[in-house]
């Protein structure tokens, strides 16, 4: 892989791995319209270590300030709203986890063609415009129950099919459960933690037991472009998100969709 295409593709991950715009349709594009090989597993690791760098940095005082609280539930028995979100974002994880360790081999062999994804795009995109429209928007994320935690959860899973979204679809089902956009927006945000965790862990356990050759400047490339635009990514996003809403991305996945059907079919 080149420098540059590695850079791109950082790029593109980055942007999409929040966005609620399916990161999977953005990386198939470049392959499919230029012909690039599959950037490989080494990156896949490289831009996962850049993505979760982002998000953790970027919630670091969050972060710091759950654990803590769910350190005191554990040990000293003391109940907050921040160990009832520690809870929640662990339990929500739990679906995701499970259908991948099940049905992982099975998606990757039969649902990661354009068609799948394409569709998809569309699907969801039409749902997150749905949940935005009729969502009532009246919770903040302290009134989140845990049932509807894990609602959200479960609604993850989905995003193991390609084209999905992860962030689309907990948004989407978070929307719909009542939260506010901004408040379902940074739940999606801090479930991406752990899942990133997993999903980068395996990766590389996966790698250091494989004999893959590996290009360190394009994963230094990769791991640092992904970050940066992750983090300018996830900032951005929530500064706006209450007064754009959700429309611009649901016409943009219309759009993607549309085009992703048009490559399937040439």
């Amino acid at each position: 892989m080149e420098w540059y295409q590695a850079l791109i593709l950082a790029i593109v991950q980055g942007l999409t791995e929040f966005l609620p715009i399916s990161s999977s349709a953005h990386l198939i594009l470049p392959a499919q319209l230029f012909g690039w090989e599959d950037q490989g597993l080494a990156f896949d690791v490289a831009v996962h270590v850049g993505s979760l760098a982002a998000v953790v940095w970027y919630f670091r005082n969050d972060l710091w300030r759950i654990a803590l609280a769910w350190l005191n539930r554990i040990f000293k028995g003391v109940k907050s709203d921040d160990s009832k979100l520690a809870w929640q974002v662990i339990y929500a994880t739990i679906p995701a986890a499970l259908v991948g360790l099940a049905a992982d081999d099975f998606i990757e062999a039969h649902l990661r063609s354009i068609t799948v994804i394409a569709t998809t795009t569309i699907v969801f995109g039409m749902c997150l415009g749905w949940a935005d429209k009729f969502g009532s928007r009246r919770y903040e994320l302290a009134q989140l129950t845990m049932a509807a935690a894990i609602m959200i959860g479960i609604a993850q899973a989905l995003a193991l099919i390609p084209g999905t979204s992860r962030s689309g679809i907990t948004i989407t089902a978070a929307l719909l459960l009542g939260l506010n956009r901004h408040s379902a927006a940074q739940f999606s945000f801090l479930l991406s933690v752990p899942l990133i965790l997993a999903a980068g862990g395996l990766k590389t356990i996966e790698l250091a037991t494989s004999d893959i050759a590996v290009h360190w400047g394009n994963l230094l490339l990769g791991a640092t472009m992904s970050g940066i635009t992750a983090y300018i990514c996830i900032r951005t996003f929530l500064a706006f998100i209450d007064r754009i809403g959700m429309t611009p991305f649901v016409i943009y996945r219309l759009i993607l969709g549309a085009a992703l059907f048009g490559i399937a079919l040439i």
